[in-house]
């Protein structure tokens, strides 16, 4: 029986577009889907679910096709649209936003921020999920690294990070993952783009216990606020809204330890977190 492609439909949204391109470039270079996933070192698997679009490329692929096709940044700029469909409509309008910030400060009190998360431990913190596919799951790993990319750029954003102890204690993954990621995080302590602060549990009750925040500084000079609960998020534009986070958000800060307190208990966490290997009998 002869293979007939799926049908696709390239203008239903940018990630279709950017599939159908793909596609498209391969036809036209006459290259099979095993001859590319050769050329670009991906899965056959993965690319046809590209093409078709039920899977969001992987942050390294549009780089890889602009290679093997020639086609400078035709991919990578399809990408800039079509990574932020991985989230629903509020949370896509934070990204743009995102996207665009010179400062963004962070308030986290369960996990490690995304935009510091390693591949491994943002898997663990989304493979919870448990009506999420392996498709999905895979899709919704690669929009979070996604938003990693600014970081490594000539001009990153300058971070601000504040979480609560208890992310430092909670295991996700395996121990290895969790160690690992605080040491990613430690890395983000002090840098000239980075700071991270810890609040710790002697700090006792403060105003953002119930949920994260996400305080974004434009170049222009204006900032949102997007705050998070459990199954409900809400972003903030008007002035005097952001104005009433801000305050909540710099008390945080005040009351957070230090950044020398603050790597001296990630460390102190990584320490917990080692593999305890049964002694030989």
């Amino acid at each position: 029986m002869k293979f007939t492609p799926k049908e696709l439909t390239p203008y239903l949204s940018a990630r279709h577009y950017f599939g159908s391109e793909q596609r498209r470039h391969r036809e036209l270079a006459r290259l099979s889907l095993v001859q590319l996933a050769d050329i670009v070192n991906f899965s056959k698997s993965a690319l046809a679910r590209v093409e078709t679009a039920e899977l969001m490329p992987a942050p390294e692929l549009p780089n890889a096709l602009d290679a093997a096709f020639g086609t400078e940044q035709y991919f990578h700029g399809l990408y800039q649209l079509a990574k932020r469909e991985a989230h629903p409509d509020q949370y896509r309008r934070f990204m743009d936003f995102e996207s665009r910030a010179d400062v963004i400060e962070v308030y986290e009190p369960q996990v490690i921020p995304g935009l510091l998360q390693t591949r491994e431990y943002a898997q663990a913190c989304l493979g919870c999920q448990s009506d999420l596919s392996a498709e999905q799951l895979e899709e919704r790993v690669n929009a979070r690294m996604s938003r990693q990319d600014r970081l490594s750029s000539d001009s990153p954003p300058y971070r601000w990070a504040i979480i609560d102890e208890a992310v430092l204690r909670r295991r996700v993954g395996s121990r290895e993952c969790t160690r690992k990621q605080l040491a990613r995080l430690l890395e983000q302590v002090d840098t000239p783009d980075s700071k991270v602060q810890v609040m710790p549990f002697s700090a006792g009750l403060h105003p953002l216990m119930g949920g994260a925040l996400n305080l974004l500084t434009l170049p222009d000079g204006s900032a949102v606020a997007y705050e998070e609960g459990i199954e409900t998020a809400h972003l903030h534009e008007a002035p005097e809204a952001v104005s009433k986070w801000r305050r909540k958000y710099e008390v945080l800060r005040a009351n957070a330890l230090s950044l020398t307190e603050s790597a001296e208990l990630i460390r102190e966490a990584m320490e917990d977190h080692k593999r305890c290997d049964t002694p030989p009998s």
